[in-house]
């Protein structure tokens, strides 16, 4: 029987979230990015938990991801036009 991992995750400067979690583990999950968000030492924002944790909320259970996901993973999501970190605003190029 296999199990389905599911994987978010935010790059901010030379910072890397990588969640990853089965169906089950959702709620834990979500409660993880809340104490990222409210650890002073990190710089993983309140806005940062809430994008996740919306992402993660989209996550059907046991969805394959779409054709364009799968094949992918250009971490972070880059504007073309202005260089920046659509996730944190940061320059990136």
């Amino acid at each position: 029987m296999s199990q389905d991992i599911n994987v978010v995750a935010l790059v901010k400067g030379e910072e890397r979230y990588i969640f990853l979690f089965d169906d089950k583990k959702k709620s834990e999950t979500l409660r993880t990015l809340g104490k990222y968000a409210s650890d002073s030492k990190l710089s993983f924002s309140w806005y940062d938990a809430a994008v996740l944790s919306q992402k993660v909320r989209s996550i059907e259970k046991s969805s394959p991801a779409p054709a364009s996901l799968q094949s992918r993973f250009d971490y972070p999501e880059v504007d073309q036009f202005s260089g920046k970190d659509l996730l944190s605003g940061d320059d990136t190029i």
